[in-house]
């Protein structure tokens, strides 16, 4: 009777061994892919990007289902840049404390200009134009 319970231990630890071992895993992660560009409908008014008012002075906002950031460096100059982190394609995931953040190595960028504040990454953030359009911002 006691030779049946060793044996039993043995394939349920060998199976539980197996089980987990698919759940690794290995090398660089590979980052989700980008969600789709809202569709624009013909004749429909074009709603901008953001209103001005949603982007603070001194920090910004990423809008992560049309892949850019807004920032607003100083009063009344409004500038956008791409939120793909240019270290290994994550997301940027918020603007706070001046700098464009990046959760997945910590990658910092300036929100005046995109550069680089902190790596890994090397590279800035590309920019985007946009343009004030009343009280909206628009790409340009």
């Amino acid at each position: 009777m006691m030779e049946r319970r060793i044996v039993l231990a043995g394939i349920c630890g060998a199976g539980c061994a197996a089980a987990l071992g698919g759940c690794a895993t290995y090398g660089a992660v590979t980052p989700a892919p980008a969600a789709a560009p809202v569709p624009v409908v013909p004749g429909a008014p074009d709603p901008g990007l953001a209103p001005v008012s949603s982007v603070p002075v001194g920090g910004g906002v990423v809008l992560a289902d049309r892949q850019i950031v807004l920032t607003q460096p100083v009063a009344g100059t409004f500038k956008a840049f791409s939120s793909t982190c240019t270290h290994q394609g994550c997301q940027v995931a918020e603007v706070a404390g001046g700098t464009i953040n990046c959760p997945c190595h910590g990658s910092t960028f300036a929100v005046a200009d995109g550069s680089v504040v902190s790596g890994p990454a090397t590279r800035p953030l590309p920019e985007r134009s946009v343009k004030v359009d009343g009280t909206v911002i628009r790409g340009a």
